[in-house]
């Protein structure tokens, strides 16, 4: 039986509240007249799926696959604690790269928010995907792969089924 943390039950019910008053919120946003789809359908599904998430940490499913924490922090900072302690600095210490998996996320926001009107979602979106999967690690092939599909499919989602206008940037293309 996994052991449900204090900080575990805090962040979930902080997600539930936080989907509780999305779901709210959208609940209350006016209809559009002749839409089968309006536009509080999007945030109640996000708060939705916050609800079922914030319940599912709070109750602790999932915290069996964690491994328990093998090292610890000295009063020095120094990471105490052996072989698997070491290869955690000399992994994420050396190259920094902890760093920026942490700060890569609100880079591409902040990007997309720069670039988007002049290289239009396509690129855009290309880059982010592309810069996000390279820093968590994956393979330079496969992040090609993804970076290629992955902003077909969202345009397919928001601007043909959503309809919600997209930059177009550099790449117009004619059957968009």
């Amino acid at each position: 039986m996994a052991i449900v943390k204090v900080s575990d039950r805090i962040s979930g019910f902080l997600l539930v509240a936080l989907g509780v008053l999305t779901f709210y919120a959208a609940s209350m946003l006016p209809t559009v007249a002749g839409q089968q789809i309006g536009p509080q359908v999007f945030p109640m599904v996000i708060g939705g799926a916050l609800i079922v998430c914030g319940s599912m940490i709070m109750v602790g499913v999932g915290s069996a696959f964690e491994d328990e924490e093998k090292f610890v922090v000295s009063e020095d900072g120094d990471l105490v604690g052996g072989d698997k302690a070491e290869k955690v600095v000399d992994r994420l210490g050396a190259s920094g790269a902890g760093g920026w998996k942490v700060i890569m996320p609100p880079m591409a926001l902040f990007f997309y928010f720069l670039a988007s009107e002049k290289l239009g979602f396509w690129l855009s979106a290309f880059v982010i995907i592309l810069a996000l999967s390279q820093t968590m690690g994956a393979k330079l092939r496969w992040s090609l792969v993804v970076s290629f599909i992955a902003p077909a499919l969202i345009h397919l989602i928001f601007y043909k089924l959503l309809r919600v206008p997209l930059p177009t940037g550099l790449l117009a293309f004619p059957w968009v």
